[in-house]
């Protein structure tokens, strides 16, 4: 009866989060900082695969740079720092992250490593384990090996990853990894990295997932996952037991949540357009379309909710970071 039950609020959930049949989703008024991030002179920042806020406003950004590099900004976007160059777990950048405590966590999917730095740029914690050459890697330390035809997906592993993409976390310190790529799980990790449980394996199916890519958590420890290659955004609980599904917001490669009493979810297609939505699955309102001049997107990688009317997105394409402000109460019309 309880399995009944839940698959009956999935498919509800599933319903109420799909745009009424000729209903326009209304268009969010915004603007782009100009010139948000200063790079010093002889310093480029290529591919902006994560970036992400912390308490002070201080912004990293974390960049496949000719090699992958992690920069930190000031609340200005004056440039402050380059934190650990040449890391061993630095292969292919994917995501950054700030936890509560102003830590700065970076999910590098080429070295299928997570790595938890202290606010004054330290490494204080490791997860998962870069393969060696003696192990088959590929050269330039990148560990992705193409799949074999035909070949059974591979088991994930309690302590590793195999493509990881993004981490986020519980008020209790607990750990989500959405792993990612290879494994096609959500981990759950206590606040020491010691390995809980996970859910997911590859498919379409509720609680399937065809690469998990992005991941964050309400206030409530539930726990949000953009399941990019099946077009949806899966709800589970703390416990990791499913609870929703949305759709309709296209493929989401990035989401994020507004901190403060009432939360929003910001989930993000390639190229746009970003979508707003209530912790239920309603979509409020939408933005931005795809290009390269200011507020237009180039395969937006990872987005960061400073509030809920201020956003920052990491572009691949366009090798930049944008700053943005948005104006709800000015919707603009829909075409």
């Amino acid at each position: 009866m309880r399995r009944y039950l839940q698959v009956f609020l999935v498919i509800a959930a599933v319903l109420a989060a799909i745009p009424v049949f000729g209903q326009q989703v209304p268009e969010i008024a915004y603007d782009s900082v100009p010139n948000f991030l200063k790079m010093p002179d002889g310093l480029y920042m290529g591919e902006a695969a994560g970036v992400a806020q912390d308490s002070k406003g201080n912004v990293f950004v974390f960049t496949r740079s000719g090699e992958t590099r992690l920069f930190e900004f000031d609340h200005d976007g004056k440039y402050m720092r380059e934190i650990a160059p040449k890391l061993y777990a630095f292969a292919f950048a994917h995501a950054v992250r700030i936890d509560p405590q102003d830590n700065i966590w970076v999910v590098d999917e080429g070295s299928n490593m997570i790595v938890k730095f202290n606010p004054q740029g330290k490494v204080i914690m490791t997860m998962g384990r870069k393969p060696e050459s003696a192990e088959g890697d590929v050269p330039g330390g990148f560990a992705y090996r193409p799949p074999v035809p035909n070949a059974p997906p591979p088991v994930a592993q309690p302590g590793s990853f195999n493509r990881e993409t993004d981490v986020a976390w519980d008020a209790a310190g607990n750990i989500f990894v959405s792993d990612g790529y290879g494994n096609s799980r959500v981990a759950k990790y206590d606040k020491d990295g010691r390995f809980i449980k996970s859910v997911g394996s590859r498919g379409n199916a509720p609680g399937q997932f065809n690469t998990p890519h992005t991941i964050a958590t309400d206030k409530q420890g539930n726990v949000y996952v953009g399941d990019r290659g099946n077009n949806r955004i899966q709800v589970f609980d703390n416990d990791l037991t499913l609870r929703a599904i949305y759709t309709g917001v296209g493929a989401p490669w990035a989401i994020c949540i507004s901190p403060g009493p009432k939360q929003y979810i910001y989930s993000s297609d390639a190229a746009g357009p970003i979508y707003k939505l209530d912790l239920d699955g309603h979509v409020l309102g939408k933005f931005g379309t795809a290009g390269k001049e200011m507020k237009q997107f180039g395969w937006i990688h990872e987005l960061n909710c400073t509030s809920e009317n201020e956003l920052l997105a990491g572009e691949l394409l366009n090798w930049r970071v944008q700053k943005l402000i948005l104006h709800p109460q000015t919707q603009v019309s829909s075409k």
